[in-house]
């Protein structure tokens, strides 16, 4: 007979290890590539030493002369705090006891529950990727019912639990952990559950809820040029400072090498990770079918394919910004991490709790960990590319 102790045991002894496999290797192409630690995490933080410049203590001289004096490497300590990244899967008492004497309808259940918590993982998870840690969704620009017209639907899907913020961030407690019932991509609008929006007007921002400026530090956070990354303020350190090109226009072969070639001449980085935008690869296509190159495909960690420009895989993801192209060094990336995903669980060791005061059962998954970019400046942007 299956129970809840059954449900537990299969959790923690089956599901764990595929959903942590799933969620570092399948939930998207950049993570896959992106190294994993449990390194340089001190109780609720990551320090991490990074190193930038050359060692000094090399020069020329003569046969009887000084010997140059000794100068170390140049090193400066990233401090980050390690985010909570949670994840949340949950089954009715009545559904378990429907099926509790059916071991096959049992499993049904729990595999319907385990992927779809794997679709919203895996869809926050790449969301946050390209971010700045703040998890605004998008900025509302008019209010009309239960309707909200934003400026993009690029990061909202129906079913996500958002907040409404004043364009301060500050709470607006008439509309908190409401659903997105329905999504209009062509129009760019979201209707929420529940009751009337009081409070929301234009500037507003949708944030998920409860994670206003507590996602992880993605793209969006090291590709600016001015504030501070990681504790140290890029205006006194300008290696900090990515390469970006905005207002590209058309693609073309050109420029995409010429930010290659700078990573190279000036950080010695090589670039081994191109992302971008649906529009934006369709336009790197066809900018090289029109220069007669042969495009070629590669296979990436995870299943994914990808086509690849000078052996370099290239990559389109739903979240890059529109008109954007990433390059990357992904070797200068670690997701600093406590430990693997975890159950989170009681005091008795079980994973599934009761929701208090009602007949349902929830069991949570835990990720304690943050994205470093050990050399910023050997990364390049380019944006404002015309899309195909």
């Amino acid at each position: 007979m299956v129970t809840m102790t059954s449900a537990d045991n299969a959790l923690k002894s089956f599901y764990l290890g595929v959903v942590a496999e799933q969620l570092n290797t399948a939930a998207n192409p950049l993570l896959a590539k992106i190294r994993q630690s449990t390194a340089d995490v001190w109780g609720k933080e990551v320090r991490r030493l990074a190193q930038y410049g050359v060692n000094g203590g090399v020069g020329a001289g003569t046969e009887e002369g000084d010997l140059p004096t000794a100068a170390g490497n140049n090193y400066e300590q990233f401090v980050t705090t390690l985010k909570n990244l949670y994840g949340t899967v949950e089954i009715s008492d009545k559904a378990v006891r429907a099926s509790e004497n059916n071991a096959g309808a049992f499993a049904n259940l729990l595999n319907a529950e385990m992927d779809g918590l794997l679709k919203a993982s895996s869809f926050n998870f790449g969301r946050m990727l390209f971010g700045d840690g703040s998890g605004v969704l998008c900025k509302v620009s008019s209010v009309s019912g239960m309707t909200l017209t934003v400026d993009s639907v690029k990061n909202v899907i129906e079913g996500m639990t958002v907040d409404v913020l004043d364009a301060e961030g500050g709470a607006i407690s008439a509309i908190t952990a409401r659903r997105i019932v329905a999504v209009d991509r062509d129009a760019k609008t979201i209707t929420l559950s529940g009751g009337a929006l009081t409070g929301a007007e234009e500037g507003c921002l949708v944030c998920v809820q409860g994670s206003y400026n507590l996602e992880l530090t993605g793209l969006g956070a090291i590709f600016k040029s001015t504030g501070s990354l990681y504790g140290l303020d890029r205006a006194t350190h300008k290696w900090m400072i990515p390469y970006m090109k905005t207002s590209v226009g058309a693609i073309d072969e050109t420029i995409l090498q010429a930010a290659i070639d700078h990573l190279e001449e000036v950080a010695g980085s090589r670039v081994d990770f191109i992302v971008c935008s649906w529009g934006v690869k369709r336009a790197l296509q066809k900018a090289m079918a029109d220069s007669r190159v042969v495009i070629a495909t590669t296979e990436l960690a995870g299943g994914y394919k990808a086509i690849t420009y000078n052996g370099i895989p290239v990559v389109a993801d739903r979240f890059c910004p529109e008109g954007t192209m990433y390059l990357l060094n992904t070797a200068d990336f670690c997701l600093h991490q406590l430990c693997d995903w975890k159950w989170l669980e009681g005091d008795d060791g079980k994973v599934l709790k009761q929701v208090p005061g009602k007949p349902l059962y929830t069991a949570t998954l835990v990720k304690y960990a943050d994205l470093i970019c050990t050399r910023p400046c050997g990364q390049a942007m380019l944006s404002g590319i015309t899309e195909a």
